[in-house]
Protein backbone atom coordinates (compact mmCIF):
# COMPACT_ATOMS: atom_id res chain seq x y z
CA UNK A 1 0.00 0.00 0.00
CA UNK A 2 1.34 3.41 -0.92
CA UNK A 3 2.03 5.77 1.97
CA UNK A 4 -0.28 8.37 0.44
CA UNK A 5 -3.28 6.05 0.93
CA UNK A 6 -4.23 5.47 4.56
CA UNK A 7 -7.14 3.57 6.10
CA UNK A 8 -10.08 5.80 7.01
CA UNK A 9 -12.39 5.34 10.01
CA UNK A 10 -14.43 2.80 8.01
CA UNK A 11 -11.32 0.90 6.87
CA UNK A 12 -11.38 2.14 3.27
CA UNK A 13 -8.13 3.46 1.88
CA UNK A 14 -8.39 7.21 1.40
CA UNK A 15 -6.35 10.24 0.46
CA UNK A 16 -6.65 13.91 -0.38
CA UNK A 17 -6.01 15.00 -3.94
CA UNK A 18 -5.79 18.13 -6.06
CA UNK A 19 -6.87 18.28 -9.69
CA UNK A 20 -6.84 20.87 -12.46
CA UNK A 21 -9.47 21.53 -15.10
CA UNK A 22 -7.37 22.74 -18.03
CA UNK A 23 -9.22 24.79 -20.65
CA UNK A 24 -7.57 25.91 -23.88
CA UNK A 25 -8.42 29.06 -25.92
CA UNK A 26 -10.98 27.04 -27.93
CA UNK A 27 -12.82 26.07 -24.73
CA UNK A 28 -11.65 22.46 -24.89
CA UNK A 29 -10.97 20.42 -21.77
CA UNK A 30 -7.78 18.40 -21.33
CA UNK A 31 -8.35 14.83 -20.15
CA UNK A 32 -6.15 11.84 -19.47
CA UNK A 33 -7.16 8.23 -20.12
CA UNK A 34 -6.28 5.44 -17.76
CA UNK A 35 -7.22 1.89 -16.87
CA UNK A 36 -7.13 -0.33 -13.79
CA UNK A 37 -4.37 -2.92 -13.44
CA UNK A 38 -6.95 -5.29 -11.94
CA UNK A 39 -9.31 -4.89 -14.90
CA UNK A 40 -7.54 -3.53 -18.01
CA UNK A 41 -10.86 -3.34 -19.89
CA UNK A 42 -12.15 -0.85 -17.31
CA UNK A 43 -10.90 2.49 -18.63
CA UNK A 44 -11.91 6.08 -17.97
CA UNK A 45 -11.01 9.69 -18.71
CA UNK A 46 -10.21 12.22 -15.98
CA UNK A 47 -8.59 15.56 -15.27
CA UNK A 48 -4.92 16.16 -14.45
CA UNK A 49 -4.01 15.72 -10.80
CA UNK A 50 -3.53 13.27 -8.01
CA UNK A 51 -2.70 12.75 -4.40
CA UNK A 52 -1.20 15.51 -2.33
CA UNK A 53 1.60 14.89 0.11
CA UNK A 54 0.99 15.18 3.88
CA UNK A 55 1.07 18.87 4.76
CA UNK A 56 1.18 19.94 1.11
CA UNK A 57 -1.07 22.81 0.12
CA UNK A 58 -3.66 21.63 -2.46
CA UNK A 59 -2.70 24.44 -4.84
CA UNK A 60 0.98 23.43 -4.65
CA UNK A 61 0.01 19.77 -5.09
CA UNK A 62 -2.07 20.62 -8.16
CA UNK A 63 0.85 22.51 -9.72
CA UNK A 64 3.24 19.65 -8.92
CA UNK A 65 0.85 17.09 -10.45
CA UNK A 66 0.39 19.29 -13.54
CA UNK A 67 4.14 19.36 -14.09
CA UNK A 68 4.59 15.63 -13.44
CA UNK A 69 1.74 14.62 -15.76
CA UNK A 70 2.10 17.15 -18.59
CA UNK A 71 5.46 18.91 -18.27
CA UNK A 72 3.65 22.25 -17.93
CA UNK A 73 5.24 24.56 -15.38
CA UNK A 74 2.94 27.42 -14.38
CA UNK A 75 2.76 30.02 -11.65
CA UNK A 76 0.40 28.78 -8.90
CA UNK A 77 -1.26 32.21 -8.88
CA UNK A 78 -2.79 31.34 -12.27
CA UNK A 79 -4.96 28.67 -10.68
CA UNK A 80 -8.56 29.74 -10.11
CA UNK A 81 -10.53 28.39 -7.20
CA UNK A 82 -10.92 25.81 -5.88
CA UNK A 83 -13.97 25.60 -8.14
CA UNK A 84 -15.09 22.10 -7.18
CA UNK A 85 -14.82 19.75 -4.22
CA UNK A 86 -15.47 16.08 -4.94
CA UNK A 87 -15.62 12.97 -2.83
CA UNK A 88 -15.24 9.85 -4.94
CA UNK A 89 -15.46 6.19 -4.04
CA UNK A 90 -13.92 3.84 -6.59
CA UNK A 91 -12.12 0.53 -7.02
CA UNK A 92 -8.48 0.67 -8.12
CA UNK A 93 -5.62 -1.83 -7.88
CA UNK A 94 -7.71 -4.44 -6.12
CA UNK A 95 -9.02 -2.11 -3.39
CA UNK A 96 -11.97 0.17 -2.76
CA UNK A 97 -10.72 3.71 -2.23
CA UNK A 98 -12.12 7.09 -1.26
CA UNK A 99 -10.58 10.29 -2.53
CA UNK A 100 -11.26 13.83 -1.34
CA UNK A 101 -10.48 16.17 -4.23
CA UNK A 102 -10.17 19.90 -4.75
CA UNK A 103 -10.34 21.09 -8.36
CA UNK A 104 -8.77 24.26 -9.68
CA UNK A 105 -9.36 25.91 -13.04
CA UNK A 106 -6.51 26.87 -15.37
CA UNK A 107 -6.92 28.62 -18.72
CA UNK A 108 -3.90 27.82 -20.89
CA UNK A 109 -2.50 29.42 -24.03
CA UNK A 110 -2.42 27.63 -27.39
CA UNK A 111 1.30 26.98 -26.87
CA UNK A 112 0.68 25.45 -23.43
CA UNK A 113 -2.16 23.37 -24.87
CA UNK A 114 0.18 21.97 -27.53
CA UNK A 115 2.81 21.19 -24.89
CA UNK A 116 0.26 19.33 -22.73
CA UNK A 117 -0.95 17.39 -25.77
CA UNK A 118 2.62 16.25 -26.51
CA UNK A 119 2.34 14.39 -23.18
CA UNK A 120 5.78 14.42 -21.64
CA UNK A 121 5.76 11.23 -19.52
CA UNK A 122 9.16 11.80 -17.88
CA UNK A 123 7.58 12.87 -14.57
CA UNK A 124 5.22 9.92 -14.26
CA UNK A 125 5.58 7.30 -11.54
CA UNK A 126 6.02 3.65 -12.54
CA UNK A 127 2.37 2.98 -11.64
CA UNK A 128 1.22 5.94 -13.75
CA UNK A 129 3.27 4.67 -16.69
CA UNK A 130 1.51 1.31 -16.32
CA UNK A 131 -2.06 2.65 -16.09
CA UNK A 132 -2.11 5.86 -18.17
CA UNK A 133 -2.98 5.32 -21.82
CA UNK A 134 -3.12 8.76 -23.40
CA UNK A 135 -4.35 12.33 -23.37
CA UNK A 136 -6.70 14.43 -25.49
CA UNK A 137 -8.35 17.81 -25.73
CA UNK A 138 -12.16 17.41 -25.72
CA UNK A 139 -14.93 19.80 -26.69
CA UNK A 140 -17.60 19.93 -23.97
CA UNK A 141 -20.17 18.59 -26.42
CA UNK A 142 -17.89 15.62 -27.20
CA UNK A 143 -17.66 14.83 -23.48
CA UNK A 144 -21.43 14.86 -23.10
CA UNK A 145 -21.97 12.66 -26.19
CA UNK A 146 -19.28 10.22 -25.08
CA UNK A 147 -20.81 9.93 -21.61
CA UNK A 148 -24.24 9.30 -23.11
CA UNK A 149 -22.64 6.51 -25.19
CA UNK A 150 -21.18 4.90 -22.06
CA UNK A 151 -17.66 6.34 -21.90
CA UNK A 152 -16.56 6.88 -18.30
CA UNK A 153 -15.43 10.48 -17.76
CA UNK A 154 -14.91 11.85 -14.26
CA UNK A 155 -16.18 13.80 -12.53
CA UNK A 156 -19.52 12.86 -14.04
CA UNK A 157 -20.61 16.50 -14.26
CA UNK A 158 -17.35 17.78 -15.80
CA UNK A 159 -18.93 18.63 -19.17
CA UNK A 160 -21.64 20.86 -17.71
CA UNK A 161 -19.19 22.47 -15.29
CA UNK A 162 -16.58 23.12 -17.99
CA UNK A 163 -19.29 24.74 -20.14
CA UNK A 164 -19.90 27.20 -17.28
CA UNK A 165 -16.20 27.85 -16.69
CA UNK A 166 -15.22 28.51 -20.32
CA UNK A 167 -16.19 32.15 -19.91
CA UNK A 168 -14.74 32.48 -16.42
CA UNK A 169 -15.50 31.36 -12.90
CA UNK A 170 -18.67 32.64 -11.20
CA UNK A 171 -17.24 32.20 -7.69
CA UNK A 172 -19.37 29.16 -6.87
CA UNK A 173 -17.53 26.17 -5.37
CA UNK A 174 -19.51 23.11 -6.44
CA UNK A 175 -19.63 20.03 -4.22
CA UNK A 176 -20.03 16.58 -5.74
CA UNK A 177 -20.25 13.15 -4.11
CA UNK A 178 -19.67 10.20 -6.41
CA UNK A 179 -19.90 7.24 -4.06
Amino acid sequence: MSEEWTPGADGLLERSAARIVLLDPEGRLFLMKGHDLEDPDHAWWFTVGGGINPGEDPRAGAIRELFEETGLEVDPRRLIGPVLQRTALFRFTYENRRQYEQFFLLHVSAEEAAEAASWNTAGLTDLEKDVLDGVAWWQVEEIERAQEAGTHIYPLSIGALARRWRGGWDGIVHTVREE
